[in-house]
């Protein structure tokens, strides 16, 4: 990924700060933009692009911890925090809630590009594995009922048999059921399908209660 198909997004009061922040990326390829506020961030509109979220912990509206553990993670890039003042509890506590970094200003220039892109690449794949679970979803969507209770029969391994006996259908009604499943899967042997199932989150849990 180029770091110029991405934003950091700097949140902090102090105006020098946040130039200084600024013209660091920049010259390393990283654009930004700077806010003094949660809530000017909050207005703002975020681009569609991997990012940054690069806060203060003393903010004059809210702080930054109380802002981290209020919002929605798929609505806001990661963070990584800044202070001038860290202490033990708020790293902890920062970093339990799914911080990337904590750094106590002030922080070496390497320290910050080395948090800021960690966050950006986290971020560039959690957008992957989000853009593909979508697509999954929607192949499962184009399932019918019948097929929906097939899908794991087939990725718990039960044998053909086996399955069409949970479901009280022949098997090579069962047969036909499981190959329009590996089809609008999209999927050619049943470890591919295991795969999906557990991105979907189907468990073999799943695949026992069927036909009880």
């Amino acid at each position: 990924m180029m770091e110029t198909e991405c934003l950091v997004y700097i949140v902090d009061d102090d105006q020098r700060i946040c130039e200084a922040v600024c013209d660091l990326l920049e010259a390393n390829g990283i654009p930004s933009r700077s806010f003094h506020s949660i809530s000017e961030y909050s207005r703002s509109d975020r681009l569609d692009v991997p990012g940054c979220l690069l806060l203060d912990i003393n903010l004059p509206d809210i702080s930054g911890l109380e802002f981290q553990t209020q919002i929605d993670r798929e609505d806001h890039p990661p963070i990584v925090f800044v202070t001038g003042h860290g202490d033990i509890p708020s790293t902890v506590r920062a970093m339990k809630h799914g911080a990337v970094d904590f750094l106590t200003k002030p922080f070496q220039h390497a320290e910050l590009l080395a948090a800021v892109r960690a966050a950006i690449g986290q971020h560039q794949r959690e957008r992957t594995q989000q853009a593909e679970l979508t697509v999954l979803r929607q192949r499962l969507s184009t399932l019918t009922p019948r097929e929906r209770e097939v899908f794991p029969l087939v990725a718990s391994g039960l044998l053909n048999k086996q399955a069409a006996a949970r479901l009280g259908i022949s098997e090579v009604t069962f047969q036909i059921h499981r190959g329009k499943v590996m089809h609008k899967m999209q999927v050619r042997s049943v470890a591919e399908l295991v795969r999906i199932a557990e991105k979907l989150g189907i468990s073999m849990l799943d695949a026992h209660r069927i036909g009880k």
